[in-house]
C-alpha cells in the first residue's frame, strides 16, 4: 500500500492533478471562512446549534458548515446540485431534454450550458431567501443576527451568496479538467469531511469528562469501521447479466462475436432517496420551529424528532419509494435493450427487443428492493445510535445516512480513477485484491 501511494508521486501527470485537487480544496476552505457583511456571527452560530435536525442542518452539512457561519459560500454547491437534479427529471418527460440526451457530446454540452443557467438562477432565488431569512433570526437570548437589515443587506448578499456558488461550480469543473474525480462530488465530499474532527473532538471531551466509557468508546468505532465496509458492499454490489454480441462481417473485418456482462447496480439510486426523504422528513420539524407554542407545536416535534420511532418508520418507508421512483428515472430498459439490438447484443436464451427490456426489468426490480432496505436500514442507523448511546447527532451522522454515502461513493470514485492512471503506465494498484486490483509488472 505505501509503494502503491509511493508511485502515485512518481508519475508527473497524476502528481500534478493530485496537487491540484488539494489546492482546490484550500481554497474552498478559504472561503468557507469569509463571512457575508453585516452579519453577527456569535448570534448565528447560537441560532444554528438547535438547528441540527432541521432543513437548515442538512444544507448546512452540504455546504460544508458554511451555511450554518454565513460565509461566502453558504450556499454551497446545492444550487447546482438542484439545477442538475431538475434538467435530469425534465429529460424523462420533456421530448427537447430527451432529445439532448441522445445527441451525445454536443447535447451534453448544451445540458451543461442549460444546469448552468439554471444554477445563476436558483442560487439568486436562494440567496435573496436567505438574505431575509438571516434578517428574520432573533436567538432566545435577544440577540439579532443582520444589525442593520434593509435592501442594502439583501442586494450584496444576494450578490455575495450567488457569486460564491458561481465560483465553487467553477471550481469543480476545474477540477474535471485538471484534476482527478468528480469535481462536484469531491467539494461536497470535503465540505463533510471538514465537519469530522470537530465532532471526533467533542467525542473526545465526552470521554475525557467521564461522559462516556472507555469500552463503549470503542464499541462505537468498531461499528463505525463496519458501517462503512457495509456501506461500500452496498456501493459496490452488482448483478452481471450475461451479454453475447453476434458476429459481423464487414468488408475484409470481423466485428463482434464476444461476451460480456451487463452490470446492473443494486443501489442504482445512489444517495438521491435519503436526499428527498430526508428533505420532506425534515419539513414538519422545520416549519414547527416558526410555529408559537401549542399543543400542536409539542405533537409535531416530538413525533418528527429524529429520534422518534415513527420519524424512523416513515423516513425508512420513503427511502424505499424513492429508491425505486428514482431508479425508474435513472435507469431504463427499454433505451439499453434497443441499444443492445443495434449493435447485435442479445442475452443468452432472451429474444431481443421487448422481451429483453422486461427481463432486464424484472432482474432490476428484485435487486432493487434489497438495496432499498439496506439503504434505509444506513440512513437510520444515525438515529438508533443517538438514541441508544446517547452520542451527538454530529457524530453519529458519521454512521451512516448521507454523509457517509457520499465520501464512500466519492472515495471509491476518485480512488478507481487513480487506480487506473498506475495502471496504464504499469504499476501496482492500491489493492492486491478484490475488484480495483492492480496488474503486476513483468
Amino acid at each position: 500500500m505505501i509503494r502503491s501511494f509511493q508511485s502515485v508521486f512518481r508519475i508527473p501527470e497524476l502528481k500534478k492533478r493530485i496537487l491540484f485537487v488539494l489546492g482546490i480544496f484550500i481554497v474552498y476552505s478559504i472561503g468557507g471562512h469569509i463571512p457575508i457583511p453585516g452579519v453577527n456571527s456569535a448570534a448565528l452560530g447560537e441560532f444554528f446549534k438547535m438547528q441540527q435536525t432541521t432543513l437548515f442542518g442538512l444544507y448546512d452539512m452540504f455546504a460544508g458548515g458554511a451555511f450554518g457561519k454565513a460565509t461566502v459560500f453558504a450556499l454551497g454547491i446545492m444550487p447546482y446540485i438542484s439545477a442538475s437534479i431538475i434538467i435530469q427529471l425534465l429529460g424523462s418527460v420533456v421530448p427537447y431534454f430527451q432529445k439532448l440526451q441522445k445527441e451525445g457530446e454536443e447535447g451534453r454540452k448544451k445540458i451543461t450550458q442549460l444546469t448552468r443557467y439554471g444554477t445563476v438562477g436558483i442560487s439568486t432565488l436562494q440567496a435573496i431567501g436567505v438574505s431575509i431569512f438571516l434578517e428574520s433570526i432573533v436567538t432566545p437570548s435577544g440577540m439579532v443576527v443582520v444589525p442593520d437589515p434593509g435592501m442594502g443587506f439583501r442586494l450584496l448578499t444576494m450578490i455575495t451568496l450567488a457569486t460564491g456558488t458561481i465560483l465553487l461550480m467553477w471550481l469543480g469543473e476545474q477540477i474535471d479538467d485538471k484534476g482527478i474525480g468528480n469535481g462536484i462530488s469531491l467539494i461536497i465530499m470535503i465540505g463533510i469531511i471538514g465537519r469530522f474532527p470537530y465532532a471526533v473532538f467533542d467525542e473526545a471531551q465526552q470521554l475525557i469528562g467521564g461522559n462516556r466509557s472507555l469500552l463503549l468508546e470503542i464499541f462505537l468505532w468498531g461499528l463505525m469501521f463496519a458501517t462503512v465496509a457495509a456501506v461500500i458492499l452496498l456501493t459496490q454490489g452488482t448483478r452481471k447479466i450475461p451479454v453475447q454480441y453476434a458476429k459481423r462481417v464487414v468488408g475484409r473485418k470481423q466485428y463482434g462475436g464476444h461476451s460480456t456482462h451487463l452490470p446492473l447496480r443494486v443501489n442504482t439510486a445512489g444517495v438521491m432517496p435519503i436526499i428527498f426523504a430526508q428533505s420532506i422528513m425534515f419539513f414538519p420539524s422545520t416549519v414547527a420551529t416558526f410555529l408559537p407554542d401549542s399543543v400542536f407545536k409539542d405533537w409535531l416535534m416530538r413525533s418528527f424528532d429524529f429520534q422518534a420511532y415513527t420519524y424512523m418508520f416513515f423516513y425508512f418507508m420513503m427511502i424505499v419509494f424513492f429508491t425505486y421512483f428514482y431508479t425508474a428515472i435513472a435507469f431504463n430498459p427499454v433505451d439499453v435493450a434497443d441499444n443492445m439490438k443495434k449493435y447485435g447484443g442479445f442475452i443468452p436464451g432472451i429474444r431481443p427487443g421487448k422481451k429483453t427490456s422486461e427481463f432486464i426489468d424484472n432482474i432490476l426490480t428484485k435487486i432493487t428492493l434489497p438495496g432499498a432496505v439496506f439503504l434505509g436500514i444506513i440512513a437510520v442507523f444515525p438515529s438508533l445510535i443517538t438514541k441508544f448511546t446517547n452520542v451527538s447527532y454530529s457524530f453519529s451522522s458519521f454512521f451512516g445516512g448521507t454523509g457517509l454515502l457520499i465520501i464512500v461513493g466519492v472515495a471509491l470514485d476518485s480512488l478507481q480513477q487513480i487506480e487506473s492512471h498506475l495502471l496504464m503506465r504499469h504499476y501496482d494498484g492500491f489493492l492486491s485484491s478484490g475488484k480495483l486490483r492492480g496488474r503486476r509488472r513483468m
